[in-house]
């Protein structure tokens, strides 16, 4: 049995490619570990803040000089860190609006970048804490941005594998839905995605 922690980042609702391909990812993973439970969370229903003074003064300050305000400005983060640490596989269903990350997933990750909590350094540099995570990224978007001329404009997959890896995250794989808004592609682009899910 497996716990899941299922993230949907896309503002299109349930026409959402990502969101198709993550429900997909699931249900593979599911199928791989019955009886494993899932906890969805959608990032834009949690009106999630944004990185601020207040927030990086709390994350900063000691547990025992943290005042009620600190302690509320952390809420969200607290929680974000709280269901990452608890889930043995990530599914991240994520779109790529205008060759990146959508701000709600973007305000997400900040708040789960927690110095001593997350990640800390050492005399060779950074150390990632959140190891023994598997990661699945469900990417969609209009354009083919995997190979040919648009690849060097895929700001998504990269910048997740990097970040993630960066906190401890690095066994992380990537399906995509692409071409959806390309005649003679979009036809399949779903089906094609779902086809190349592979859990390990």
């Amino acid at each position: 049995m497996k716990r899941l922690l299922h993230l949907i980042s896309s503002i299109q609702g349930q026409s959402s490619y990502s969101l198709k391909l993550g429900q997909a990812v699931v249900e593979k993973i599911m199928a791989k570990y019955p009886g494993s439970s899932v906890e969805e969370v959608n990032l834009n229903e949690l009106d999630l803040p944004h990185l601020n003074p207040r927030i990086l003064q709390s994350m900063f300050t000691p547990g025992e000089q943290l005042t009620a305000e600190d302690r509320e400005s952390l809420r969200y983060s607290d929680e974000a860190v709280s269901q990452l640490m608890a889930a043995d596989i990530i599914v991240i269903g994520k779109p790529l609006y205008n060759f990146t990350i959508h701000t709600a997933l973007k305000a997400w990750l900040d708040l789960i970048t927690r110095a001593g909590i997350t990640f800390s350094y050492n005399e060779h540099g950074p150390i990632g804490l959140v190891e023994g995570k598997q990661v699945y990224v469900a990417m969609s978007s209009g354009g083919v941005y995997s190979e040919g001329p648009g690849q060097q404009n895929d700001f998504v997959a990269p910048y997740l594998k990097s970040f993630l890896g960066f906190l401890g995250m690095t066994e992380l794989k990537v399906f995509r839905a692409e071409g959806v808004k390309i005649p003679g592609i979009k036809e399949h682009a779903l089906e094609k995605g779902i086809e190349s899910i592979s859990i390990d």
